[in-house]
Formats: structure tokens, sequence, C-alpha cells
């Protein structure tokens, strides 16, 4: 593993530093108590708790947090993938979300495509072209019962090298 991934992996599991994180770059997160449980280049787990800032008038936790704490799962997973790769542009492009149960509780999302993003994106750097990957996570609460699947796609393209125009 490369030293700057297994640098970029131990920031994401150091709480305090990803409440600094979601504080200046995803103030939502912040807001809503996301947090990062565990995260390697396999896999990752983020939970949500239920709380006054996150709830709906149905007393449970809004669908859009829920996307957000999925979206993160998903997303640390692409990062650890973007790890030490030439630019590499990535896009949420599609959102597809199952509400099973309702959301009273603390929500735990898991993400296990790693691999398969890691993939994805190599293919993006050898074609050129971009490249699409659709990836599951489920959250479940604290009985483990599936409260929610959100089906997240992501697209990866490798980033045009600037030229620089010669001096006139």
């Amino acid at each position: 593993m490369p030293a700057s991934l297994t640098r970029l992996l131990s920031d994401l599991n150091t709480p305090w530093k990803m409440r600094l994180y979601f504080l200046k770059k995803l103030p939502s997160c912040w807001f809503w108590g996301v947090r990062v449980d565990k995260v390697d280049e396999r896999q990752a787990t983020v939970s949500i708790p239920f709380r006054w800032q996150n709830q709906n008038p149905f007393r449970s936790i809004y669908f859009a947090a829920l996307c957000g704490a999925a979206e993160l799962s998903t997303g640390l997973l692409a990062i650890a993938a973007l790890q030490g790769q030439p630019p590499v542009s990535m896009l949420v492009t599609g959102l597809q979300a199952r509400f099973v149960k309702k959301a009273a509780g603390r929500v735990t999302f898991h993400c296990d495509q790693g691999g398969a993003l890691q993939q994805t994106v190599q293919r993006a750097l050898a074609t050129g072209e971009g490249q699409e990957i659709t990836v599951l996570s489920t959250g479940t609460n604290e009985a483990g019962q599936t409260v929610c699947e959100v089906e997240l796609t992501w697209s990866f393209k490798k980033k045009a090298v600037k030229q620089n125009a010669p001096a006139a």
C-alpha cells in the first residue's frame, strides 16, 4: 500500500480530523452528526444519529441526510481509489434510494465495493474516457435491520493535462 494511501486512511479514521474536515468542507455532515466509523481501501462504514438537526416531521431521519451519509460511505472509497493516481475528476451522476424501514435511531451505512471503484478508476486512466460505476450502500439500524439501500453512480474521467502556451 502506498504511503500516501496509508496516510489518507489514517486521517479518514481519525475522528477529530474528520470533524474538522466536515466543518470546513462538508458542513451538512458536521451539522447532521455523521461519523466515519471505519474505512480502508476495500470498504467503508459511516453512521448518522437520529437527532433534531436531521429529523423530518414524522420523527425519523430526513431522507436527504440518509442519502448524504450513504454518499459519504461510497465517496470515501472513491477518494481512496484516486490516491496516488494522476488527476481524475469524480462526480455523482445518479442516485436511487429505497427506504425500507423508519430510521429512528443511529443508522450505519456500509459499502464494500472499493475494489470495483479502483478498477473503474484504472479503466478511466487507461482509456482516457469517462467511466461510470454504480455502487450500493446499505443502511442498517441498531438491530441490524436494513433501513435503506442507496445506489450511487459515480463517474470518473482523467483530467486533461494543461499545456502552457509558448510566450510570444
